[in-house]
């Protein structure tokens, strides 16, 4: 996600290991942090190497340098509106030896803004609130990353026009967005595969992972659910430890 406001929460910055320490990330110690939803995004990111893929509000670069861990001998690109935000994504490239370029810009822009050749692959994780009237983020450090600003709609726009026909999209979001995903992301993309993901098995999906594929024509597919927890009293089920220590992928 986008972080607008990061330079006041960026003066302390923290060290976290991400992929069961695979991945060295610097992030704020306050505001948003990195989390569950950028491990299931890069997860989802099955590049191929020599493939360009590019993130759309990459923020610190947590998306990245997971999918770099992953996949390696892919190019990378993120854009990122928050100058301290997009310095750091840059300084956790060179940490993790990661090979990725950092463009600052607004997607509210248009992908054409950026003079970039159209990429292979494009992922993001939205902000999940577009009406200013229906959040109170807890901290100004996080307000940029909950709220688009340009609503959803710029969101499936840049990343329709990111990527090459035949070129897939990826995206996380909250599950009650789903209708408006397919329908923005359908204006030129289709072959939707969703996959819902459940924090409890006996619980609905609070998100789902959609990938789209431009042009594609194929019928939608919903995948098998990804379960985060157990009433065992583990953390995580086996699955999803497998995800977030990066021994498995969320394969379409």
């Amino acid at each position: 996600m986008t972080v607008a406001s990061a330079t006041e929460s960026s003066s302390e910055i923290v060290e976290n290991a991400l992929l069961g320490g695979r991945v060295r990330f610097l992030q704020p110690a306050k505001g948003y942090r990195a989390g569950m939803d950028a491990a299931l995004l890069a997860a989802a990111c099955d590049a191929a190497p020599g493939e360009r893929v590019i993130e759309a509000g990459c923020g610190a670069g947590a998306v990245l340098m997971q999918i770099a861990a992953r996949r390696p001998g892919v190019a990378l690109t993120g854009l990122e509106r928050d100058p301290a935000m997009a310095a750091l994504a840059r300084r956790n490239a060179i940490l993790n030896g990661a090979e990725t370029t950092i463009v600052e810009g607004d997607i509210a822009q248009g992908f054409r803004a950026l003079d970039l050749p159209v990429f292979d692959r494009a992922v993001s994780n939205p902000p999940f609130f577009d009406d200013p009237g229906a959040l109170r983020a807890p901290s100004p450090g996080k307000s940029g990353a909950w709220m688009a600003d340009d609503g959803l709609g710029a969101w499936t726009r840049f990343l329709l026009k990111s990527v090459r026909e035949g070129g897939r999209i990826v995206v996380i979001h909250r599950a009650d967005r789903l209708a408006d995903l397919l329908a923005g992301l359908g204006e030129t993309a289709g072959s939707f595969a969703i996959r819902p993901i459940h924090a409890f098995a006996d619980e609905p999906a609070k998100r789902v992972l959609v990938q789209a594929i431009k042009t594609g024509k194929a019928p939608l597919r919903l995948l098998p659910p990804l379960v985060l927890h157990a009433r065992d009293g583990a953390k995580h089920t086996a699955e999803a430890e497998a995800v977030l220590r990066g021994e498995a992928g969320l394969e379409w």
